[in-house]
């Protein structure tokens, strides 16, 4: 059996850190909007502010994939000196972003727009290095699907993680404010992050042959020629920014079925059939191509997404149910989100002879937050439209003594935010995975080229059709 180019230790704390890391993400994704609309702020004008503020972000991760493959540290390493300075940063300004200090709105609103502003920043810097490392690290594809399959599994202990202690922490259990909660977290975080930056190691990467010395042009060129980059993650980006859900999962809880703390059973449920799929999902892959599992999961998902909307909450034993079966193929897809970025970074390296790796990966963390951004200023402009009543309380114990009732078509808009949104989203991005024509085992073939081990003649003439 052929062995790994990393130790157990550097895997190890390579999956460490994205539990951290997926901390940091998820507080602001899954806890931010109802955060901003418990601060007694028109939601209209945040979910104005929410995309204005994702502006930066159109230029944010492009500009840093572009630095970051221009830029060669004395030290000869490409991804662990950004990762380093990363875990030092992104504990403050996540607890920034929570910490909006009572005064007008329009200071709140500009607190807000400053510290997301540096968030952002900062999350990227933890991102695009992390993922890039996975092609400096090793060049073998079966090796790097082993990072990215545990990776989930990590990363999903980091989701989990989240979803049940904040809720824990700022409902009737604790009693906290938001704040010292975010505070708490984000410490435990940095924690999970640094075994990375002293074990791992940057073995499959040579700065004498870096292709860093393009130009703005070069890298557009780049992006163009790299189709299937593009075509993949058009559909992640369709599913992901009318992925409302997660933005309303805790008034959900609160309002639908009366318990803030049901939505730490809801993020149950979703998570840990996620966590079986990512253990078993190096034997899954073994056996089929990854782009073939992930499109039959997206369309079950659009299936039971729609039983689940038509069910409704009223009928909570069938929607338990439901949410219970979804799980599994919503889980898989999880699991494979960001196994196509290297795969992508491969072929556009084979197609261009440009290696572009910073480029790639910030196209996936651009992804993400864009999305993430998206879905959220999404599902608070459509509550706003439901006739939405706005409410101000630090906690939601405090919440539960104002004792303010929303309408039943406020109510009703939730469950669409909620339920209906997303599946809309999926149906939009199957016709995007209908244009993605790479391989596994192609992939292979462009990445032993890429790395100098066979010739590109060669290379042609083993793969399965002409890229």
């Amino acid at each position: 059996m052929k062995r790994y180019m990393t130790t157990f230790g550097e895997r190890l704390s390579y999956w460490s850190y994205f539990v951290g890391q997926n901390v940091y993400y998820n507080i602001t994704f899954l806890f931010l909007s109802t955060y901003l609309a418990m601060q007694g702020i028109n939601l209209g004008k945040v979910a104005l502010v929410l995309a204005i503020v994702k502006i930066w972000d159109a230029v944010n991760d492009p500009i840093f994939g572009y630095i970051f493959d221009k830029v060669k540290f004395k030290s000869g390493l490409k991804g662990l000196p950004w990762v380093r300075i990363s875990v030092i940063g992104i504990p403050f300004v996540t607890i920034a972003v929570f910490a909006i200090p009572q005064a007008s709105e329009t200071v709140k609103l500009v607190w807000f727009a400053v510290a997301y502003l540096l968030w952002d920043t900062v999350y990227t810097l933890t991102d695009v290095p992390a993922y890039s490392m996975l092609n400096t690290m090793t060049d073998d594809l079966r090796e790097r699907n082993l990072l990215l399959s545990v990776n989930r599994v990590f990363s999903g202990a980091g989701y989990l993680l989240c979803s049940v202690a904040l809720p824990l922490m700022i409902g009737s259990a604790f009693k906290m404010t938001f704040t010292a909660a975010v505070a708490i977290l984000s410490i435990f975080s940095a924690l999970t992050m640094v075994p990375m930056c002293i074990f791992c190691k940057e073995r499959n990467y040579d700065p004498e042959k870096d292709t860093g010395d393009f130009s703005f042009k070069q890298m557009f060129t780049y992006l163009k020629s790299n189709k299937y980059l593009l075509t993949y993650y058009g559909g992640y980006m369709a599913t992901d920014a009318l992925k409302t859900s997660a933005a309303v999962t805790l008034f959900v809880s609160f309002y639908l079925f009366h318990d803030v703390n049901y939505s730490i059973l809801l993020n149950l449920l979703g998570m840990v059939p996620g966590v079986i799929a990512a253990m078993l999902m190096p034997s899954i892959l073994k056996k089929a191509d990854k782009f073939k599992v992930l499109f039959w999961c997206n369309i079950v998902n659009i299936v039971s997404g729609l039983l689940i909307y038509f069910v409704g909450w009223e009928q909570k034993t069938a929607f338990l149910v439901m949410t219970c079966i979804r799980a599994v193929p919503m889980c898989l897809v999880g699991v494979l989100a960001f196994m196509f970025t290297p795969d992508c970074a491969e072929y556009g390296q084979f197609k261009s002879g440009i290696s572009a790796k910073g480029i790639t990966f910030a196209i996936q963390t651009f992804s993400v937050k864009i999305t993430g951004a998206v879905s959220s200023s999404l599902a608070l402009f459509l509550l706003g439209l439901f006739s939405w009543i706005t409410v101000e309380a630090e906690s939601f114990e405090a919440l539960a003594q104002l004792g303010v009732r929303q309408p039943d078509a406020a109510l009703n808009g939730l469950w669409i935010v909620y339920a209906l949104v997303p599946v809309i989203g999926m149906i939009i991005s199957t016709f995007f995975y209908l244009g993605y024509k790479l391989n596994d085992k192609d992939v292979q073939i462009m990445a032993k080229c890429n790395a100098g081990e066979i010739t590109r003649a060669e290379a042609e003439k083993l793969l399965s059709r002409k890229y």
